[in-house]
């Protein structure tokens, strides 16, 4: 029965190129009219047939995790290209667009980040071992989204214009205190305080992180202007003239995002300004992968710029400018697998094979996802005021004096 199901599900989907399946019994079948998008995978396992059929999203990643899918020159970027290219709803069973629908209503229910449930989802990610993040992030350990004013450059120089495209739109002065929600590795607020003279808190969930971090802020003599500290954000109750939060948004949960924005809005000064950084939906909500809620990013979400209005304009801030970044988490997501396959000796000496095919189904279906499906990044800069930043984005671009000047006026 199911394979009659999945064979039917499978012709409906390739409308254009060409999937090839070997079955457990050894038949090859191929679908779809052929061209220049082609795969081919082997399902070792019958049992595999029906999870396709009903879940097929979280299968396909256990199934290729566990070897019970074998994709044809493991080219997990074709069969993922080939599948997004011919996806749309319909041709799903009713089934599985009735789970689909069930869990994106229940998502205030699974994603009820309290402080207790935050804590451990950040972990199971983010504590993974920072060791093996230092194998593929660039050298300051940015993990979110760089900024590429040329797909040519390096990840190392994205990164720093990403930072610094950040700390324009903050128009940060010597002396301000900036809150860092989600500080990670420390990246941001070592930056901020370095080069721009910045009093800075930066709050995280992660132990890991927290402590690499604070060695780096000791490392770097800023030990009087950065406080780094492992805290959730709903409990801090002071003040601050400008908030940046890069990546974190994304953890937050459908439930909190009004709990998120007042929150952000009571912290910030009358003058302030503040600079959310998120990855966003440009088209409406759906669910999330359950492959990736399973495995890698518990409790996450990623919201569309609908459902982020309302509780911005709830909060009562101002939604001084929007950008959206587009196919620039495609390229960082390429120079982190590229990183990570590199130096998979590495990764080997603490993690098994099961665990590499799942971080690199994890950053191949995420940089696919950029490129074929209308995601991308989303800056907020937010304000009480209409006059706390500039009428137009020109200051962005002008030029901005140099690090040494900058560090020379916050001595």
């Amino acid at each position: 029965m199911w394979e009659s199901v999945f064979e039917k599900m499978v012709s409906r989907l390739i409308r254009s190129g060409e999937l090839r399946v070997t079955y457990p019994d050894g038949q090859t079948k191929s679908y779809g009219p052929g061209g220049d998008l082609a795969a081919a995978i082997t399902i070792r396992d019958a049992a595999i047939i029906r999870g396709l059929c009903t879940r097929p999203d979280l299968t396909l990643g256990e199934a290729y995790m566990d070897q019970r899918i074998v994709v044809e020159n493991d080219d997990l970027e074709g069969l993922m290209r080939l599948v997004l290219r011919n996806r749309y709803e319909t041709v799903f069973p009713i089934w599985v667009r009735v789970f689909n629908q069930m869990r994106f209503r229940l998502g205030h229910w699974i994603q009820r980040n309290t402080p207790d449930l935050a804590r451990s989802n950040v972990a199971h990610h983010y504590d993974l071992s920072n060791d093996l993040y230092k194998l593929f992030l660039d050298e300051d350990m940015q993990y979110s989204c760089a900024y590429f004013t040329d797909p040519a450059v390096s990840l190392e120089e994205a990164q720093a214009a990403k930072k610094a495209h950040i700390a324009a739109k903050l128009m940060i002065e010597p002396g301000m205190r900036v809150l860092d929600i989600g500080c990670g590795w420390g990246g941001m607020a070592i930056t901020l305080a370095r080069d721009y003279g910045a009093r800075v808190v930066g709050v995280t969930l992660s132990e890991n992180q927290l402590a690499l971090a604070r060695e780096r802020v000791k490392e770097a003599g800023l030990e009087e202007l950065v406080d780094l500290r492992l805290q959730d954000y709903r409990l801090l109750n002071e003040p601050f003239d400008r908030i940046v939060s890069v990546g974190m948004l994304e953890h937050v949960g459908l439930p909190h995002y009004e709990e998120y924005f007042s929150k952000v809005a009571d912290l910030l000064t009358e003058d302030g300004v503040a600079l959310i950084h998120t990855i966003g939906l440009t088209c409406p909500p759906a669910a999330q992968s359950e492959w990736l809620v399973k495995y890698i990013f518990p409790g996450g979400y990623v919201p569309s710029l609908s459902e982020l209005a309302l509780p911005i304009e709830k909060s009562g801030l101002w939604n001084c400018d929007t950008e959206v970044l587009r196919l620039h988490y495609a390229y960082t997501l390429r120079h982190w697998l590229k990183r990570f396959d590199a130096n998979l000796d590495e990764v080997r000496k603490t993690h098994d094979e099961r665990f590499i095919r799942m971080w690199r189904y994890y950053l191949i279906a995420c940089y696919m996802t950029f490129e074929e499906e209308q995601q991308g990044v989303f800056q907020f800069q937010l304000a009480h005021k209409p006059t706390a930043v500039p009428l137009t984005r020109d200051y962005l671009y002008r030029g901005a004096p140099s690090t040494s000047h900058r560090r020379q006026a916050a001595e």
